[in-house]
């Protein structure tokens, strides 16, 4: 994590840098975008696996779990908020014509006449690049604090004399684990559900709810209700259980519904709310289900080692593809049906595409998920069992490392 964490930075910051050339920016922007998402995953594996070094009771990596996941969601709230801020100056805010003037109906679809500034030194320019190195700025800080702060343990949960298991036949294994399919395989389809959502909630806004100027306090509400329920959700989790804690995500079903049929600014706000909260449900719950399947997997194989990273970093592959599959969905959804950037009135196509993509869509990929979950075969009764047996496992190992040494000691002595 500290050695990629300067690339990041580096990265990140030449996104926002406009090159002197015209002809090679697609190219550029592409290469150092998808620099950037390789070296985030390459940070998040290791970072999520982290958990996992901490300690090996169940309750402290539930808690440090919630702990991360609001950190994130707040980190995410205060980074677009210090990057909005720093480029507003950057925007030239632009109104729709809601009653055109008969002779100006060309008008109607025409794209506002934006600034696009070819020169690397104009105002625009340096603006997202203050931007993008304030934002590495706090990478930087981030990274340091997580070095300095957090001690991982050296694999608390292997024996001593376990072996490596090869990647590939660590990775057949993991694959293989019933609890982990289920659960990988349940969550991608909600968080492709959560990321259909969040991609066209505000294209819905400006375009199908006529609420193109509460959009920005619509998001807010959704991140700010995230944050502040996480904590809720935690408490819900250790009271009632993990699996039941699930059904939370559907919370967001039937207001989405709602706000696709009957289209008002209350409500809006509204399922923005409940919208944060079953958002916080779907990140908090699969990181921390996810400790109980490697539990679940090491008293299954008990002289395996290592396998806390594969179980993580595969499971950061199906996020990332969720994410690519939702995004593909929405950009394929909207082209086949005539979405023009810019414009300020949209056909009637694109809305019914936009009120499918968040009400319906995302509300089949839910339900699907939850029921594929009720198979999920770790119970809180299950979690119990596994942590003593594991408990069980250490102590009589431990004791027999103690006896070999102590026999070895005596056989020396003799000598």
């Amino acid at each position: 994590m500290l050695a990629c964490t300067p690339f990041t930075v580096v990265s990140y910051f030449f996104m926002w840098y406009l090159p002197p050339f015209v002809s090679g920016r697609v190219v550029w922007y592409l290469i150092f975008y998808c620099l950037f998402q390789a070296l985030t995953t390459l940070f998040q594996v290791p970072y999520s696996a982290l958990t996992m070094f901490l300690s090996t009771d169940q309750k402290e990596r539930d808690s440090a779990t919630a702990y991360r996941m609001t950190m994130e969601v707040l980190g995410t709230l205060i980074g677009a908020a210090l990057q909005g801020q720093i480029v507003a100056s950057a925007h030239v805010s632009h109104h729709c014509i809601v009653n055109p003037p008969v002779n100006a109906t060309d008008s109607w679809h025409d794209t506002p006449s934006l600034p696009d500034p070819s020169d690397p030194l104009s105002h625009q320019a340096k603006v997202y690049m203050i931007a993008a190195g304030v934002i590495g700025g706090v990478y930087l800080l981030g990274i340091v604090i997580l070095f300095l702060g957090v001690k991982e343990k050296d694999d608390p949960y292997a024996l001593n004399s376990d072996r490596a298991i090869p990647f590939c036949k660590g990775l057949g294994l993991t694959m293989k684990h019933g609890p982990y399919v289920k659960l990988t395989a349940s969550f991608l389809l909600i968080s492709t559900a959560v990321q259909l959502e969040q991609s066209n909630f505000v294209l819905f806004c400006t375009h199908a709810a006529d609420l193109r100027n509460h959009f920005q306090y619509l998001v807010v509400t959704i991140l700010v209700s995230a944050a502040v329920s996480i904590p809720f959700w935690q408490k819900f989790l250790q009271r009632f259980g993990k699996k039941c804690a699930a059904c939370g995500i559907s919370w967001m079903i039937p207001f989405a519904v709602m706000l696709v049929t009957i289209p008002n600014l209350i409500l809006a706000y509204f399922v923005a709310f409940v919208s944060g909260l079953s958002i916080a449900a779907s990140l908090l719950l699969p990181w921390s289900m996810l400790p109980d399947v490697v539990d679940n997997f090491r008293l299954q194989n008990p002289h395996g080692k290592g396998q806390e990273t594969i179980f993580y970093s595969s499971y950061v592959f199906f996020t990332k593809m969720s994410a690519g599959i939702g995004l593909g969905i929405s950009a394929a959804g909207l082209e086949f049906t005539g979405y023009k950037p810019g414009i300020c009135r949209q056909s009637n196509d694109v809305i019914l595409t936009l009120k499918i993509l968040i009400g319906a869509v995302p509300a089949i990929l839910i339900l699907v998920g939850l029921f594929i979950l009720l198979f999920y075969p770790i119970t809180e009764e299950s979690r119990k069992e596994t942590k003593l047996a594991l408990e069980v496992l250490r102590r009589s190992h431990q004791s027999t490392e103690n006896l070999d040494d102590h026999k070895e000691g005596i056989s020396v002595w003799q000598l």
